[in-house]
């Protein structure tokens, strides 16, 4: 069928009290609740309260006319939802059809047929009689009354809920008006179960969206440890969401040093992720210019000032290693100073404290440490120190220098002791460990 042109306006009431037969409640009708009516008033509590529970749309609509049906004894019903964009009706769930049957996805113009009628009138319609109502088209033969109902939701028209029997007046006027009821509780549950479907597939994209950034950052850490003559380096990131705004890297040099990085981006999830591949690049970039771990950090202060949102800072702390001389300079950009451990045990290294990335023009120091055979530096991020148990607890420095002393640490055992620590409780920041020894 070729799409139907949308009425306009669209579902104007178009009174015609002489052409229309009314939809006033069957004459002669009682007005007090008979045990009939009261047993029809529970049955459509019962399909409301279930139907209202269902929130995948398809599964609902089936439901719907399913339990019509089966509730309430009517032969065919079915419901019809109103497509916006090709501007007709198109059948979402139908049960009962024999002969010249209609299918789901079955589409109807708007002004033709009963639901046509309904559909441009906004108006319940019922035909006691189909073969004596002007409205009607010929589907089931079988058919003698038929009741189309308006479903709205906020008041806007969305679809038809439709109902067929094969005896004439066949529903009675308090049966008619507990089917308008039960079309207002389809309205409120099609919307329910749309808001619900909208809500998935967001999820849903934000989670492949979420996915794809993970697999993009995880490229970005260094795929191997480097192969340094002497020495021995290696590190892990563990980010606390999808993603994070920690990382580290390795530089190789073009005097045959190598570059060891490792900042923490204030924030956590992809915004934070974003700032940290930038800076990533900012740092590779100038790293590639000159050996000072100073002069690296002051080059990208200067950027990040320049380009950073107010209240966005990056830690970092940078140190190239001279494998020939075993000697790494150190620059500190507001970042928590390294842990140095050898035979006597593990202390903490202490470097200038100056200012993170991005806040302020000053800047930045150098210190050399010389690494002798067994020595092993670790770096770390704050999420390391500040992982908490159950309790609240702190994993703290003090327990990260007794760890650290132990010859066999390394970022994978420290990680698990965090881990540990934690006792299963998820780590609220994002967890970044490096460890250069000395062979």
């Amino acid at each position: 069928m070729e799409p139907a042109p949308a009425p306009t306006p669209p579902f104007a009431p178009v009174p015609d009290p002489a052409s229309d037969p009314a939809p006033t409640p069957t004459a002669g009708a009682p007005s007090s609740h008979s045990s009939t009516e009261l047993q029809d008033f529970l049955l459509l509590q019962r399909v409301a309260q279930r139907i209202g529970s269902i929130l995948d749309l398809d599964v609902l609509l089936e439901q719907i006319v399913d339990d019509v049906a089966e509730t309430f004894g009517y032969n065919r019903s079915g419901i019809l939802l109103f497509d916006e964009a090709r501007g007709d009706l198109v059948i979402a769930a139908v049960r009962g059809w024999t002969t010249n049957y209609h299918i789901k996805g079955d589409r109807f113009k708007v002004g033709e047929g009963l639901v046509g009628w309904v559909a441009q009138t906004g108006r319940m319609h019922y035909a006691p009689d189909v073969l004596e109502d002007p409205y009607y088209v010929v589907s089931e033969p079988t058919t003698r009354s038929e009741v189309d109902i308006p479903i709205r939701s906020r008041g806007r028209f969305i679809g038809i809920f439709n109902a067929q029997h094969a005896e004439a007046n066949a529903f009675p006027a308090h049966r008619l008006q507990l089917l308008e009821a039960l079309a207002g509780h389809i309205g409120v549950a099609i919307e329910n179960a749309r808001l619900f479907e909208r809500e998935r597939r967001e999820n849903e994209r934000m989670v492949h969206d979420l996915a794809e950034a993970r697999a993009i950052q995880t490229r970005l850490f260094p795929k191997h440890d480097p192969q340094v003559p002497g020495f021995r380096i290696t590190g892990l990131s563990r980010p606390c969401l999808a993603v994070g705004g920690d990382w580290y890297d390795y530089i190789p040099l073009h005097s045959g040093r190598t570059g060891i990085v490792l900042g923490d981006v204030a924030g956590k999830g992809p915004g934070a992720a974003l700032l940290m591949t930038s800076t990533r690049s900012i740092v590779r970039m100038y790293a590639e210019q000159t050996d000072s771990p100073a002069a690296v950090l002051g080059e990208v202060n200067r950027v990040l000032r320049a380009d950073l949102p107010a209240s966005h800072f990056v830690t970092m702390i940078y140190a190239v290693l001279d494998p020939g001389r075993r000697f790494l300079t150190i620059a500190n950009a507001g970042h928590p100073p390294p842990i140095l451990a050898d035979a006597g045990g593990a202390l903490v290294h202490q470097t200038r404290p100056e200012f993170a990335l991005g806040i302020s023009d000053m800047g930045y120091t150098e210190q050399e440490l010389m690494l002798k055979g067994g020595d092993r530096l670790f770096l770390y991020s704050d999420g390391v120190v500040e992982a908490r148990d159950g309790a609240g607890e702190e994993y703290s420095e003090t327990r990260l220098l007794r760890f650290a002393a132990d010859s066999a640490a390394s970022p994978e055992s420290l990680l698990r002791d965090v881990e540990a620590h934690a006792d299963g409780h998820p780590l609220r920041d994002d967890l970044t460990i490096v460890m250069v020894e000395a062979a």
